[in-house]
């Protein structure tokens, strides 16, 4: 977003509210993955109302990049605009804070606002202006994580020792797994895991199955999708930072681990593999759509498989 007005730039200088008692359009910008145009309010009195514009729901989205750098100024504008935007009916207020202006936290939690979120470089707060329950949308539910399994065409899979993991799972051959990054694809980050902890290059198939879990991290859910591969390389080079070994391991050799056979989970996610391996299950491949609503590329995971294909020949 670009700024077009900032209270802290304009320091002791008066700026005459009818100059700008109209709103002034800026660039559009994007929340909760709407489009909206950015505007300017005018002044209350004696205060300047903060650079802001409403999103497509009713409410405010605070422009970071315009904020005072004074604390005091900021506070007493905070209060005008909370002001004035009640007076207008609005809705929720979202405020996110840089960390150069992190002092600014305890000040607008003094006015109600509310935590959503944190990154590495902001907090996110939220102000909800009409009486009753927000209606905002909560933060972030779950993570994401992602497994490989690949085999060779010698009947083996690749595997890994992980580095650093509890002492139930010391000594564990597992599949490569990892995190989904920020706007990446499910069957990217497969790809970019396996890659990253093993060196072997590889291509997307289908997704084979996913496990929905709760209050795995911090209170939040976990989504881990188990992804089979093709391997497009051989040679084994292992992040040292991460992974203690990884090796092509014979699939039966790998099925007999004890904390695959005794771990429900484990096993069936194993056997939901070998089946697929035998053509008796179908996975689900990626396919981009663009949806009217948006006019955006998405992925759709679904399976497509032929009529005179009913053991899933392929998909």
């Amino acid at each position: 977003m670009k700024v077009s007005y900032s209270i802290s730039r304009s320091s002791s200088e008066d700026i005459d509210s009818t100059a700008r008692g109209k709103f002034l359009k800026s660039d559009s910008s994007i929340i909760n993955g709407s489009e909206v145009a950015a505007c300017l309010w005018p002044p209350a009195r004696g205060n300047y109302i903060l650079d802001a514009y409403e999103d497509e729901y009713g409410g405010i989205i605070i422009k970071s990049e315009s904020l005072p750098w004074n604390a005091n100024d900021f506070a007493s504008s905070l209060r005008a605009s909370l002001s004035q935007w009640k007076v207008e009916g609005k809705k929720g207020v979202w405020l996110k804070l840089p960390l150069d202006h992190s002092e600014f936290v305890p000040i607008a939690v003094k006015e109600g606002f509310k935590y959503h979120h944190a990154e590495p470089k902001h907090v996110m707060l939220t102000y909800w202006i009409p009486e009753g329950p927000c209606l905002l949308p909560a933060n972030a539910s779950h993570q994401v994580g992602v497994g490989g399994f690949v085999m060779n065409d010698k009947n083996e899979v690749l595997v890994v020792q992980e580095k650093y993991c509890a002492s139930t799972f010391a000594g564990l051959w597992k599949l490569p797994t990892g995190f989904i990054l920020e706007s990446e694809e499910i069957f990217s980050g497969a790809v970019r895991e396996v890659k990253e902890e093993t060196g072997i290059d590889t291509e997307f198939v289908e997704v084979i199955a996913f496990r929905h879990a709760h209050h795995v991290a911090f209170g939040k859910s976990d989504l881990f999708f188990i992804c089979m591969l093709r391997p497009l390389s051989s040679q084994i080079k292992i992040d040292e930072l991460e992974v203690q070994a990884a090796k092509w391991m014979p699939l039966s050799e790998f099925v007999e681990q004890p904390s695959i056979q005794d771990d429900n989970m484990f096993k069936k996610i194993i056997d939901i593999c070998i089946a697929r391996l035998g053509k008796r299950y179908c996975g689900l491949a990626s396919h981009q759509m663009i949806s009217k609503f948006d006019g955006r590329s998405s992925s759709l995971y679904y399976n497509v498989v032929e009529p005179q294909d009913f053991n899933c020949q392929g998909t």
